[in-house]
């Protein structure tokens, strides 16, 4: 299987005032501008998309504003709504267990930004940075951790991009039972199976234009919400073989860094980017692949750069073994 190089960035934003955030999003801005669909570049459209986001996430308003300040490029409120994006499917697979979160994030190497952004627009959060502000996977100080992976189902309508959303449930919510209610209230463009974690409680939760927020069986997704799974998507997606993993192994990081769980790439490009162990009562996280890991913290967060090499699948069962203190699920 041939070798890939990726770069991940560690980097501190603050409020998103000073000019660090803008500093690293405006060289993105070029790229990014072109993932707006057709209705974000209208007028009614753009009237739209902010009515839907003052409406459903009112405390992210001044955050909206202050980085469009900064962002200062034509087109750019609209877009930090992440409710006018073309929609994306990363084929993930994410548990929750023992107040931690275990998760493998797939997807082509060019369409993940690669940034672990610590910031503070509203409170301390930690996580993977996607779309400029949105989040893959993060933790807030409060304890609370939250994952996505894509549903799996081809339904679209109108609503916010996953990204944005598992954004405002770090900056709102401090619990899962708190992060579940607030679900019920906005609306997702795509469907999308979330796994939050708290001291006390992990769940995940299936979301969707077409179907209220759902509670799964246990904590934990891959890339579909209801069965039975077609014999294509299985050839696919391996959503169930992968389902059928990690409820086997639990939150084991050295079991997501081997196969079936760590992705070799696919036709399309796809492969497993990072794998991220966040225990967020202590306010930890940490990023791994094979033979190599990358801890940051709210106490001891650390700017810099790696560049990691990807699909090498079963080399990190060393650099996992320092995380023993976390049990496997039961």
């Amino acid at each position: 299987m041939r070798e890939q190089h990726k770069t991940f960035q560690a980097i501190e934003v603050g409020d998103g005032g000073d000019g660090r955030w803008a500093a690293y999003a405006r060289p993105l801005w070029r790229e990014m501008a072109d993932l707006l669909t057709a209705e974000g570049r209208t007028r009614r459209g753009a009237d739209r998309v902010r009515a839907l986001f003052r409406t459903h996430m009112p405390e992210l308003v001044p955050v909206l504003e202050r980085l469009t300040g900064q962002l200062d490029r034509p087109g750019a409120e609209v877009f930090l709504t992440h409710a006018a994006l073309r929609p994306f499917s990363p084929s993930c697979t994410q548990i929750g267990g023992n107040g931690t979160l275990l998760r493998n994030y797939d997807l082509r190497p060019d369409q993940c930004e690669g940034a672990i952004i610590s910031s503070c627009f509203l409170r301390p959060v930690i996580g993977m940075q996607d779309m400029l502000w949105g989040l893959q996977d993060g933790m807030n100080d409060a304890g609370l951790a939250v994952s996505l992976t894509w549903g799996g189902r081809s339904a679209y309508g109108r609503g916010f991009a996953i990204l944005i959303v598992v954004r405002y449930l770090l900056e709102t919510c401090d619990t899962v039972d708190e992060a579940v209610a607030r679900l019920r209230s906005l609306p997702v463009a795509v469907p999308q199976n979330l796994t939050l974690v708290d001291a006390v409680k992990a769940v995940t939760v299936f979301v969707g234009p077409d179907i209220p927020p759902t509670t799964a069986p246990d904590a934990c997704a891959a890339n579909h919400q209801h069965l039975p799974v077609t014999d294509e998507q299985e050839r696919a997606l391996r959503t169930q073989e992968r389902l059928r993993a990690i409820r086997a192994a639990g939150t084991d990081v050295a079991a997501m860094l081997k196969p079936p769980l760590y992705q070799s790439v696919d036709a399309q490009g796809s492969r497993t980017l990072y794998t991220a162990h966040y225990r967020p009562v202590e306010g930890r996280v940490t990023y791994y692949w094979p033979g190599e890991s990358w801890p940051q913290s709210f106490n001891d967060f650390a700017p810099g750069s790696r560049t990691v090499t990807l699909g090498r699948a079963g080399g990190g069962a060393r650099a996992a073994r320092g995380d023993a203190r976390v049990p496997p699920r039961r």
